[in-house]
């Protein structure tokens, strides 16, 4: 069974993947393979537009900023607690990097992509099934939201715990600011996955090379 664009039912679409998240599909002992989509025909860099490039190379910056935060938090915890030059200076650089690329980057995505391909996929009935106004593209922007959220959460934690006198008072927010630091490296990854593996290459399937154009006007 193909939908109208002649394609494999979207099963393994970001959208799909979302339904799945609210249903009695998943399960502790079923995850889901987030990281292997079947049925999508990736597009090798090379033969994306050059504005796809341009996101998929400011992807590559921000994977680096994450991995560099992520190694942060993990000597942070072993270190337990103590905070040395090293872990503060990679710890201020995601901050940095969220107040300064991530806007823009976001921006770029938000503006010129997301609604003409939103449109596209409603038009392919590529879309949530009982909700057909609702597709890939708003689990992708909720995600923007979230991590912005939860990287001012971390961020506040950590001055906060610094300030608390109590030692386990200390501690306890200390593990929350941990915890959802490596949710962001763990939310973030999976969402770059999933732009570069899943909505990337359906935007080059589904677009003409004149509509392609219209994401740099």
């Amino acid at each position: 069974m193909t939908n109208k664009t002649g394609n494999l039912p979207n099963e393994d679409s970001i959208i799909r993947f979302a339904e799945k998240e609210n249903s009695d599909e998943l399960s502790p002992m079923n995850p889901p393979d987030a990281y292997s989509p079947q049925n999508i025909e990736l597009i090798p860099y090379e033969k994306l537009h050059p504005f796809l490039q341009e996101l998929v190379d400011e992807h590559k910056a921000f994977t680096k900023v994450l991995n560099t935060f992520e190694e942060a938090l993990i000597n942070w915890r072993n270190n337990e607690w103590v905070f040395t030059d090293a872990i503060n200076a990679r710890l201020k650089q995601l901050f940095s990097f969220f107040d300064e690329k991530v806007p823009l980057h976001n921006q770029k995505e938000e503006k010129n992509l997301f609604p003409l391909l939103h449109k596209k996929l409603i038009e392919t009935d590529e879309h949530n099934s009982k909700d057909p106004s609702y597709t890939g593209i708003n689990v992708i922007e909720d995600e923007h939201m979230k991590v912005a959220q939860a990287a001012a959460v971390v961020f506040n934690f950590l001055g906060l715990g610094s300030r608390l006198p109590d030692t386990r008072s200390q501690v306890i927010t200390f593990e929350a600011a941990f915890e959802q630091g490596i949710t962001i490296v763990e939310t973030m990854k999976l969402h770059i996955f999933r732009e570069e593996n899943i909505l990337f290459p359906r935007t080059m399937k589904l677009f003409t090379t004149f509509e392609l154009e219209k994401f740099t006007q």
